[in-house]
């Protein structure tokens, strides 16, 4: 699955099998394991599908929750496509996709792994993440007049170059963002069903009172009545839904990972505030767009 002259469609879903080895039996892999992360970087090359570039750059993701230190000493050690480290090329393609990773677990592991990656840079003075230079943000000219859609189809990409530890909070601040938009259409979406079940309890109230005062109940024939002489859906083929099955058709190593259960939003409020606090933090203000700067602002941050 795993070889670079097969499709890469041949590796869909070989990022969740590797990332379930490499947790069952990472550290009984021995030299196996560099053999594995060598096939994963040959197919990461060949790989131009999210969903297959996101599986496969999990693996490492999860890798720098289990073997941070192994993991940064290989990818150093191997080239990459372009001549510079292994290490460069994979933190270029996982950021450059991390805003579009999808999955709630997944983007757990990748957002939470980021995190990891910038503060052991920064406890350690990492020299291999600090000295890596990649994309930043989009820039966008004003000066050409009005960006019609054939201008944006010519007009050549433009981005600021920023190091990749900067680029790393800067999708942590997004991710942020995206978290409290969630959690808040949840919270709307809760309120709003609420609402519902108390309008639909105060019309049930208001029919009962009707039915009441119609004449007597033994007369009255409710729907309920009617269809408690027919056997419920439940027993016929087909219909054996349990709202619980969806639970449990959840990928039961991610239910058992401890980062399963983590509250995304907390942890990167508090991730960001104790960041916010350091002597070093001006080098990442530096960097901050208006849109990041209003983000922070609603968790305290004011730069």
């Amino acid at each position: 699955m795993l070889d670079p002259r097969t499709s890469e469609f041949t590796a869909a879903f070989v990022g969740k099998l590797v990332s379930t080895l490499l947790s069952k039996v990472g550290p009984a892999l021995g030299e196996n394991l560099e053999l594995l992360l060598r096939a994963v970087l040959s197919k990461m090359q060949q790989a131009e599908t999210l969903s297959v570039m996101q599986n496969l750059v999990l693996v490492f993701a999860q890798l720098v929750h289990t073997q941070l230190d192994a993991l940064l000493n290989f990818l150093t050690s191997v080239p990459g496509p372009t001549g510079a480290s292994a290490l460069e090329f994979v933190l270029t393609e996982w950021c450059s996709r991390q805003h579009l990773f999808y999955g709630a677990y997944e983007t757990k592991v990748s957002t939470v792994a980021l995190c990891k990656l910038l503060q052991h840079s920064i406890n350690s003075n990492d020299s291999r993440l600090q000295d890596i230079q990649i994309k930043g943000d989009q820039i966008f000219s004003t000066s050409d007049g009005i960006l019609t859609r054939s201008k944006c189809a010519t007009a050549p990409e433009r981005w600021t170059m920023v190091p990749v530890l900067v680029k790393m909070y800067k999708l942590i601040i997004n991710e942020l963002s995206n978290q409290v938009e969630t959690n808040l259409s949840k919270s709307q979406i809760e309120d709003e069903e609420d609402e519902e079940n108390d309008w639909e309890e105060e019309d049930n109230n208001e029919d009962n009172n009707e039915d009441g005062a119609a004449g007597d109940s033994s007369e009255t024939v409710t729907l309920l009545s009617l269809l408690d002489k027919y056997s419920p859906a439940s027993d016929y083929s087909g219909y054996d839904f349990d709202g619980d099955e969806e639970e449990d058709e959840e990928d039961q190593d991610a239910l058992n990972d401890p980062l399963y259960k983590v509250n995304l939003q907390q942890y990167l409020t508090e991730f960001l505030q104790q960041l916010s606090q350091q002597p070093y933090y001006g080098t990442f203000s530096a960097h901050h767009s208006d849109c990041e700067r209003k983000v922070l602002s609603t968790i305290g941050i004011n730069t």
